[in-house]
C-alpha cells in the first residue's frame, strides 16, 4: 500500500492538486460535538442544511460506512494581487479571490474524479465518493487530521506551504491506505484574522457566528441584511477575504498556476454603478460559468446597493433611486437605504 499511496500522490500533484494527505473517517471525533453546539447556539443563521444532516457531516463514519480512508486534497486558488486592494475603492465593488473567474466546484470535482478513476484502475475492487464543498463532509476538520494544514482561530484552513488560499476537496475509499499525521495548530499568540474582522464575527478564537460573517452575509443569507450591520459590510459584495488575508503564514502563499483561478478583469474591481443595472438576463450573462451566479440577482444587486450606501459618492445616489421601486423586497429596501444613507451623508458635509 506505501507504494500504491506514493504513486497515488504523484498522480494527484500531476492533475493539478498542490498537496494531498490522508486520514480514517473516524479521526475527526470531536467533530459532531462542535458541529452540534455551533448549531445550537443558533450561529449557523439560514443555513438549514446544517441541521438536517448533522449526523452525517459531524461522523463520517456514518456518511459511508464502508470508507477506509479519506484523501484531502488541496487545490491552490492564490492570487497575483492584494486581495484587499478594492477595499480602498470605494465606488467599485469588492468579489472574494475565488469568485472572480470559474466556479471551483466543477474545476475540482473533475480533477478528484480522475484521480478516482486512476485509483480504481490500480486496485481492482475499489469504490470511492468525491466531494467538493456540497456535500455533508466537513472538510476543514479532516484536512487538518490528514495533515494539510491546521484550523486557525477564524476557523478556516492555514498551510505553512500554501497559506490560505487553497480549495479542499476529497475522496473516499474502500481502501485501507497509509494515514497521515495530523497538522498542529501553528497561530501561537497572533490575532490578526480576527482584529480585522469588520463586523466582529468570532465571538472567541476558533469561533465563528456566521450571522455577522460577511460571507454568510453576502451569499447565504436570503431577505434584508440587519441595518446594524449594513455600514460594516463596505463595498464587499461577494464573499470576504479580511481574514485570510491578514493571516502571515501567507508569506508562503503561491499564485494559482490554473488560469481559470485568474480574476477576469470585468470582476477585479467592477463599477458599483454598473452592477446596479444588471437585470436577471444581464446578470446570468455576466456570471456565467462563475459561483456568484448561484447567489442569483437579487441577493447581488441587494449587495452592491450596500455598499453605494456605504460608498459616500452622492453622484450614486441617483443609481441606487432607480431601485427604490425594485419588484424584489430586499433590493427596494437596500435602494431605499443606501439613498437615505448618501442623502444623510451629503447633509453632514
Amino acid at each position: 500500500m506505501k507504494a500504491l499511496r506514493e504513486a497515488l500522490e504523484r498522480k494527484a500533484l500531476e492533475e493539478g492538486f498542490a498537496s494531498m494527505r490522508i486520514c480514517g473517517p473516524g479521526d475527526i471525533p470531536h467533530a459532531a460535538a462542535r458541529l452540534k453546539d455551533f448549531v445550537a447556539r443558533g450561529r449557523h443563521g439560514q443555513m438549514r442544511w446544517m441541521e438536517e444532516r448533522m449526523h452525517w457531516r459531524g461522523d463520517p463514519t456514518a456518511l459511508w460506512p464502508q470508507a477506509r480512508s479519506v484523501i484531502m486534497l488541496a487545490e491552490n486558488y492564490g492570487a497575483d494581487s492584494d486581495p484587499t486592494e478594492t477595499l480602498k475603492m470605494p465606488d467599485r465593488g469588492t468579489i472574494s479571490i475565488y469568485a472572480r473567474n470559474r466556479d471551483y466546484h466543477d474545476i475540482v470535482k473533475k480533477r478528484l474524479k480522475r484521480v478516482g478513476r486512476w485509483l480504481i484502475e490500480q486496485a481492482e475492487g475499489t469504490e470511492i465518493k468525491v466531494f467538493v464543498d456540497t456535500a455533508p463532509v466537513m472538510e476543514k476538520p479532516l484536512g487538518q487530521a490528514a495533515g494539510l494544514g491546521w484550523q486557525g482561530k477564524h476557523t478556516n484552513l492555514v498551510s505553512r506551504e500554501l497559506g490560505s488560499w487553497f480549495f479542499l476537496g476529497s475522496i473516499f475509499t474502500t481502501l485501507d491506505l497509509p494515514r497521515d499525521t495530523a497538522e498542529a495548530d501553528h497561530c501561537g499568540s497572533c490575532r490578526a484574522c480576527l482584529d480585522v474582522c469588520p463586523t466582529g464575527a468570532f465571538p472567541a478564537p476558533y469561533q465563528l457566528d456566521a450571522r455577522r460573517c460577511i460571507s454568510y452575509l453576502t451569499i447565504e443569507l436570503a431577505g434584508p441584511v440587519d441595518e446594524e450591520l449594513r455600514p460594516l459590510l463596505g463595498n464587499h459584495i461577494y464573499g470576504c477575504d479580511d481574514c485570510l488575508a491578514a493571516c502571515p503564514w501567507n508569506k508562503f502563499a503561491q499564485m494559482a498556476q490554473e488560469v481559470r483561478y485568474h480574476a477576469r478583469p470585468e470582476l477585479q474591481a467592477p463599477r458599483l454603478a454598473d452592477l446596479a443595472m444588471l437585470d436577471d438576463a444581464a446578470f446570468r450573462k455576466l456570471f456565467s460559468g462563475s459561483p456568484i451566479k448561484r447567489s442569483g440577482r437579487n441577493r447581488f444587486v441587494r449587495n452592491v446597493l450596500y455598499a453605494i450606501g456605504n460608498s459616500g459618492n452622492r453622484a450614486l445616489a441617483d443609481v441606487a433611486a432607480s431601485l427604490t421601486d425594485d419588484a424584489d423586497k430586499a433590493v427596494a429596501d437596500a435602494a431605499r437605504w443606501a439613498v437615505e444613507r448618501l442623502r444623510d451623508r451629503e447633509r453632514t458635509d
